[in-house]
């Protein structure tokens, strides 16, 4: 049951970035590596509690569905979605967000099972750790960049 973590330092105000994050449409343009596009439920927007996404993408050269429910929302500190059907046995997704001056920061804790057993436990340590790793690396690479400039503004409304 692998978990991951990332840390993320953005200057921009914690709120920007929180809705960034539970943004399906800034979602959809950090994952281009994937072709992941919102497929049903709420497929633009921002996420809000209760609500499912299902999301197709493009991992190890086959195409997944994978749909998602917002579980928890306290704005602008955390968000949890988690998953309700798909190629994970399940996973939970935490996101905690902590003001400090004019910097967010936020901390992404992955936690999943994948299927398969002792199959599964072997994907992991050889490719879907390190997968999923990257995936959730870039996607807060990409977040950073539009908070920290004006490339939010699509994303969010006006403030």
């Amino acid at each position: 049951m692998p978990v991951l973590e990332i840390h993320t330092t953005i200057r921009a105000p914690i709120e920007r970035v929180f809705d960034l994050c539970r943004s399906i449409d800034a979602h959809a343009a950090s994952a281009t590596g994937t072709s992941e596009r919102a497929i049903a439920g709420r497929t633009t927007g921002l996420l809000e509690l209760g609500e499912t996404v299902t999301w197709s993408a493009r991992h190890f050269g086959l195409r997944w569905r994978l749909t998602s429910r917002m579980v928890a929302v306290d704005r602008p500190r955390h968000f949890r979605d988690s998953m309700v059907a798909g190629v994970f046995r399940r996973f939970d997704h935490d996101h905690t967000f902590r003001q400090d001056g004019d910097v967010t920061r936020v901390v992404d804790v992955f936690d999943y099972t994948s299927p398969l057993g002792v199959l599964g436990r072997l994907a992991d340590a050889l490719l879907v750790k390190g997968h999923m790793q990257r995936f959730l690396e870039e996607r807060m690479r990409t977040i950073r960049e539009l908070a920290e400039g004006d490339g939010w503004r699509p994303f969010l409304p006006p403030t």
